[in-house]
């Protein structure tokens, strides 16, 4: 940059923090520029007059970072490169094959009955595997599940949930999710970019992503917790069944509330 404040911004593993954005104001504490990193994070300022300045940077899950700077005549000056310290860095599951655990992994499913009680439903069939990479950020996840193990402790209903007129598990046994990457809102809290696959539509589905933490298990095995949510609308996926009584209320809600709790362990799943 021939002009302005520049900066490389990366991570204390040297990762570069594509979403910082670097923050300057004047010695009155008034904002003079404000500009995002880009995916190598290297952010630059417009042209500045000779001056001292502050500069703040910020990103979503990493303790910020405050410079001085002075900007000579001639307009240009670097910070070099900065480094983030992620909060609570050292609680993230180390990078690698991370498999789900389905015993002790959940994926509840919520919507309205006749717009009053809430009938919840589970998946007992599913399995998949997270891949975590550093930077955290570019992680994916992979999962399957059987469209036909929907439980909702109600046969008759149940039955009704796998016909052609819900999940057509015959046609569509399987509901696929590929999550393509990762998004910090803070120490603990995420969003997972991704796509859903269900009754043979494919729609973006982004997941408000919680880890929980790392630890042993019983068998010297590591383990890590997550939990997940996101609402999801039938028609979005041509669900478009709706028993509606003369009120206009739909018996089964539009919208269903998707609640899920994994156990990964890190590797393959232990055989017993």
């Amino acid at each position: 940059m021939s002009s302005g404040l520049s900066a490389r911004i990366l991570s204390t593993d040297g990762w570069p923090v594509a979403d910082a954005v670097l923050t300057v104001t004047d010695l009155t504490g008034e904002q003079v520029d404000r500009v995002p990193a880009d995916a190598e994070g290297a952010v630059g300022t417009g042209p500045l007059e000779p001056e001292t300045y502050t500069a703040i940077i910020t990103a979503p899950g990493y303790a910020p970072e405050a410079r001085m700077a002075l900007v000579p005549a001639s307009g240009s000056a670097s910070l070099g490169t900065i480094e983030l310290a992620r909060i609570g860095g050292a609680d993230l599951p180390e990078p690698g094959k991370w498999s789900i655990d389905p015993v002790h992994s959940t994926i509840v499913v919520t919507a309205r009955h006749f717009g009053l009680s809430s009938i919840r439903g589970r998946f007992n069939d599913f399995s998949g595997e997270l891949q975590i990479s550093r930077p955290v950020e570019q992680s994916t996840v992979v999962a399957e599940i059987k469209s036909a193990s929907i439980d909702t402790a109600n046969g008759m209903r149940d039955t009704h949930l796998r016909s052609a007129d819900f999940l057509d598990v015959e046609q569509y046994p399987t509901i696929a999710y590929r999550g393509t990457g990762m998004r910090a809102v803070d120490s603990k809290q995420w969003l997972l970019d991704g796509e859903l696959t269900l009754n043979g539509v494919t729609k973006p589905v982004p997941l408000q992503l919680s880890f929980l933490g790392v630890g042993q298990d019983a068998w010297g095995g590591t383990r890590a917790a997550f939990h997940a949510s996101t609402d999801l609308r039938r028609d979005d996926f041509s669900i478009n069944y709706s028993d509606v009584i003369k009120a206009g209320i739909a018996v089964v809600g539009t919208t269903l509330r998707v609640e899920i709790d994994v156990e990964a362990v890190l590797g393959d799943l232990p055989q017993f």
